[in-house]
């Protein structure tokens, strides 16, 4: 069948192997029936990094295990949904305690990815809080991997992008809340200069993230709405409905352009009049503001998208954000949705995407010479000391990696000690070289 992920570029013809419970994913990696593939869960990672001839989807493995109330640590299945997580949690007054912008991601994805959140600078990645997790290798034998026990082998797993094993479930912290609300707060800024003091001025903030128009210029080039969050303390945890909407299939190629994304950009960011505003939101538009647009991902046609999301760290943050801007205005190919957040401390994984600084995050249509601008993208991102983030790469070259992600030999040298480069692989891991 084909699949992609959620960028829709590329796609593959692969086999997908649903098993139903453990003991058959065990079965179907010791038995020698040859499997050599990859992981996968909801597919919500943007590139190929969920793709292979073979993969293994965690569907099944979606089961909660166990909870301890006294500690707030909960075990769970890692094909189960952070969605689901929410659903049962939430109202019981516990929370995720990094999450990333959409909820249909799986737990084991979230490790995969080591993903980050409106919290990073304040919590961390999510792998942060995971306590432990168990890893079927690559032989069929299933390891307790945390950082006192297969020490090695956690740092790989965690934002490892499946390489290592298959993550078959995890014990993670969730945080308390005492509402499924949040205050938030808005501030306009003129330009990229203003909207990275704002962060800076409001560090201690929760939770923050800032839309960019990315096609402006001069001296309104970044011009920014940042959003803070924090949560709420009224002790409501209702869930109001809201319809979804549905994009049903893909949107003609000339409908998103250079003109009507500078007509959305300039309503967006002049629907707030004022400086400041607040307001009282639920949980689900602060965090999750597409997921309610199911199969959003049609907007960008037929050839797909990618998500270009890169760091810079935060003494190059203001210099090298805006050379990439203005490279990207003078290309005219823009982007529809930019989203900046600021990033604390990384930590010791080795393929962990967060450094203290900076990442912006920018939609592309697919469109001939895209993937030149992105080269250029990526010199200028090498320049200034920065990465480009794996769960949304689908084209960045084995050079421009292994440049960039300085734990990389050690994490192959795991590869191999534990037998995973001779069954798990991507079609990213093999552009990587890796």
């Amino acid at each position: 069948m084909n699949i992609s992920g959620w960028g829709k570029y590329p796609v593959v013809d692969a086999q997908v192997f649903s098993p139903r419970s453990v003991p058959e994913a065990v079965t179907l990696l010791r038995n020698g029936a040859g499997f050599t593939g990859i992981a996968r869960g909801l597919g919500r990672s943007y590139g190929d990094s969920s793709l292979a001839a073979n993969t293994l989807s965690t569907r099944y493995l979606d089961h909660f295990m166990d909870y301890d109330a006294a500690t707030a640590m909960l075990r769970c299945g890692a094909g189960l949904s952070l969605a689901e997580v929410l659903q049962v949690f939430v109202p019981r007054g516990r929370f995720l305690p990094v999450t990333p912008g959409t909820k249909f991601v799986t737990v084991g994805g979230a490790i995969a990815s080591d993903v980050h959140g409106k919290n990073h600078h304040v919590d961390g990645s999510f792998c942060d809080h995971v306590e432990s997790l168990r890893l079927l290798l690559a032989g069929g034998e299933v390891l307790d991997c945390s950082r006192h026990a297969h020490a090695d082998l956690f740092r790989a797993t965690c934002g490892g992008m499946g390489l290592t094993g298959i993550i078959l479930d995890a014990t993670f912290a969730l945080r308390p809340i005492n509402s499924a609300y949040l205050h938030e707060t808005t501030y306009k800024a003129a330009n990229l200069g203003e909207a990275l003091a704002l962060f800076a001025e409001y560090n201690d903030a929760t939770y923050s993230v800032a839309w960019i128009d990315c096609l402006s210029r001069g001296s309104k080039l970044g011009r920014s709405l940042l959003y803070l969050g924090e949560h709420a303390d009224d002790g409501r945890f209702d869930m109001p409905h809201r319809s979804p909407l549905n994009v049903p299939l893909d949107m003609p190629d000339f409908l998103l352009n250079h003109y009507s994304m500078g007509i959305f950009a300039s309503v967006f960011y002049n629907k707030v009049r004022s400086r400041r505003s607040e307001h009282v939101t639920h949980y689900e538009p602060f965090f999750y503001p597409l997921d309610r647009i199911h199969h959003w991902n049609r907007v960008y046609g037929k050839r797909g998208f990618t998500q270009y999301q890169f760091v810079l760290p935060r003494e190059a943050g203001l210099e090298g954000m805006n050379t990439i801007l203005q490279r990207i205005v003078a290309s005219q190919g823009g982007s529809f949705l930019a989203v900046l957040k600021a990033f604390g401390k990384g930590n010791t994984n080795l393929l962990s995407f967060p450094m203290a600084g900076y990442t912006l995050a920018l939609d592309f249509k697919i469109y001939d010479g895209l993937f030149e601008l992105l080269d250029t993208l990526d010199s200028i991102v090498l320049d200034y000391a920065g990465r480009v983030y794996l769960s949304k790469d689908a084209r960045m070259s084995e050079r421009v990696f292994k440049q960039s992600y300085h734990g990389w030999e050690e994490f192959l040298k795991i590869r191999q000690q534990y037998g995973a480069d001779r069954v798990f692989r991507s079609l990213q891991s093999e552009r990587l070289g890796i």
